[in-house]
């Protein structure tokens, strides 16, 4: 391309992209701000950045105090009020993505929808997340709504989907943008819409609840009302348990070995990957609360009838109780239940033997599943001392609870960061599993450390096949201590925070100015705690 002498710079072209077509907008049509000045604040002034408590409050101005109710039941907080995690929005986000024929949609603050869309990719999604935007204006006279209900029309194709899952996020949430007044189907294709607030869901575990929960509740209704379709793979000629909870893709096919001699078989696992598996978990014969953090599943599956059961088949005592309970609740003879019994606990106790695990372990995370992993590090061998879980204590782990209790383990629920760090310093452990925070913290004093959600929860953990899965990874990071010894060496001297490095000369530390910005943060306390008094 030669340089025209009479310009002032040129531009070289490699492919078409500079002649797309820009498709400019047009004006809005001038509307009324008629909603009330508690939404119109939220999304005026600091939006998902003004704080918990005046987001719930506006949320509840705005009409959305029976939803929060629900999820304060639901998901009890405390002792402490929200445990560190990601996004809440990002368990509902990845049931959505995981499942067949289903179209996901976000509404909330771009930068919520950017990270959520991000972290989506990252733990690979293989498809698009909608976006409905918004503005100030959009979100406090309704215009939003219309937007959201058009956005859902537009994509409504049966050809493609199932059904379309719309999310309300933080902002939406507190000015009361209500996804209830949407419509249940158009054109087949059905519209579940539901609000996942960072200030009313507490984790993005039981976020999972929120979605599955209400597809489950929309299926069961389907199925009230006449035939629906049948799993794709057909009906069992057994009975069926299904399992509620994430789980490793082998555990489903070890729960449905060790469920054969009862003459029963593993039903859909819920969160399920496809709309029609949810009829075909509601038609078990009972369900099987692997995570028992799914408070709004277990109450779909109850209002169908369904008994569930806690715990889950893991080491040698966790599968003998959970054998008999499970054939308790289909009224199998004793004698079959023994059989079951009889058919795999030797083969777990010759792995337990076989992959003894020495050591003094601290565990936590946010999976649900901690309680079950610590039975099976126990059983391995391993001393646990404590257990840290984001999610709450519900009537469905208490097995594990007491099981955990009479072995000296101390069970945190919504386990804040600091419980786990102080778990950490105060033990001081030969090998720490935890959240990522907890990893850095430990290896920072020289303890070898495992992130729970990648190398443990990714693991088999059921039946034979879990009684062995941990006991390579956690013996090889526990031998790392020498390793990680020798790197503390290595480093000594360097610094840390402030002084982190290698300086010729002291850091230009500048304590004035941290003083003032100190007395900054004071003065914002202080105002903060008077308003409340007011």
């Amino acid at each position: 391309m030669m340089h025209e002498p009479d310009t002032q710079g040129y531009e070289v072209g490699y492919d078409e992209a500079g002649n797309v077509q820009i498709i400019e907008g047009v004006a809005r049509d001038e509307v009324s701000e008629d909603l009330s000045d508690q939404a119109q604040q939220t999304a005026l002034t600091g939006g998902c950045v003004s704080g918990a408590e005046k987001m719930e409050a506006a949320a509840r101005v705005a009409g959305k105090s029976d939803i929060l109710d629900r999820y304060a039941k639901d998901y009890p907080q405390g002792p402490h009020d929200q445990p560190q995690s990601m996004c809440p929005a990002f368990g509902s986000l990845r049931v959505g993505l995981r499942m067949k024929r289903v179209a996901t949609v976000l509404s909330g603050s771009a930068c919520c929808v950017y990270g959520l869309t991000f972290v989506s990719h990252f733990y690979g999604a293989r498809r698009s997340v909608g976006y409905v935007p918004f503005n100030s204006e959009t979100l406090v006279t309704g215009k939003l709504f219309e937007d959201i209900r058009e956005s859902v029309h537009d994509m409504a194709d049966p050809d493609r989907y199932d059904a379309i899952v719309v999310t309300n996020l933080c902002v939406p949430t507190a000015s009361g943008v209500p996804l209830r007044l949407l419509p249940k189907e158009i054109n087949g294709v059905r519209i579940v819409g539901i609000d996942v607030p960072g200030f009313g869901v507490p984790t993005h575990a039981e976020a999972k609840d929120v979605l599955a929960g209400a597809m489950l509740n929309y299926a069961r209704e389907e199925a009230a009302a006449g035939p629906v379709q049948a799993p794709v793979g057909g009906k069992s000629d057994r009975p069926t348990v299904t399992l509620l909870g994430e789980m490793f893709p082998a555990d489903p096919m070890m729960i449905g070995a060790m469920l054969a001699p009862l003459r029963l078989a593993a039903g859909p696992v819920v969160p399920s990957r496809e709309w029609r598996e949810l009829y075909a978990a509601l038609d078990c014969g009972a369900v099987a609360a692997i995570h028992p953090f799914y408070t709004a599943s277990i109450r779909e599956f109850e209002a169908a009838g369904r008994p569930v059961i806690g715990s889950a088949p893991v080491g040698y005592n966790g599968t003998a109780a959970w054998l008999l309970n499970v054939g308790e609740a289909f009224n199998v003879p004793p004698a079959q239940i023994a059989a079951a019994q009889n058919a795999f606990l030797p083969a777990i106790n010759e792995a337990l033997k076989g992959a003894q695990i020495k050591g003094t372990i601290t565990l936590s995370g946010y999976e649900g599943s901690e309680l079950l992993v610590a039975r099976l590090l126990i059983e391995s061998g391993a001393d646990v001392p404590y257990v840290g879980t984001a999610c709450p204590k519900t009537r469905w782990s208490q097995d594990d609870a007491d099981w955990l209790a009479s072995r000296g383990v101390k069970v945190t629920y919504r386990a804040s960061l600091e419980d786990d760090l102080a778990a950490v310093d105060a033990i001081k452990p030969d090998l720490a599993i935890g959240t990522t925070p907890v990893v850095q913290h430990a290896k920072e004093h020289g303890i070898p450390a495992l992130y729970f959600t990648n190398l443990i929860s990714a693991r088999p953990l059921m039946g034979p096949a879990g009684a062995g899965s941990l006991a390579q990874v956690v013996n090889a990071a526990i031998a790392g201590k020498g390793k990680m010894d020798k790197m503390r060496a290595f480093f000594e001297g360097v610094g840390a925070e402030d002084t982190a490095g290698v300086w010729e000369g002291a850091p230009n530390l500048r304590p004035d100015f941290r003083a003032q910005h100190q007395k900054k943060l004071d003065k914002m306390a202080r105002a903060a705690q008077a308003e409340q008094m007011i």
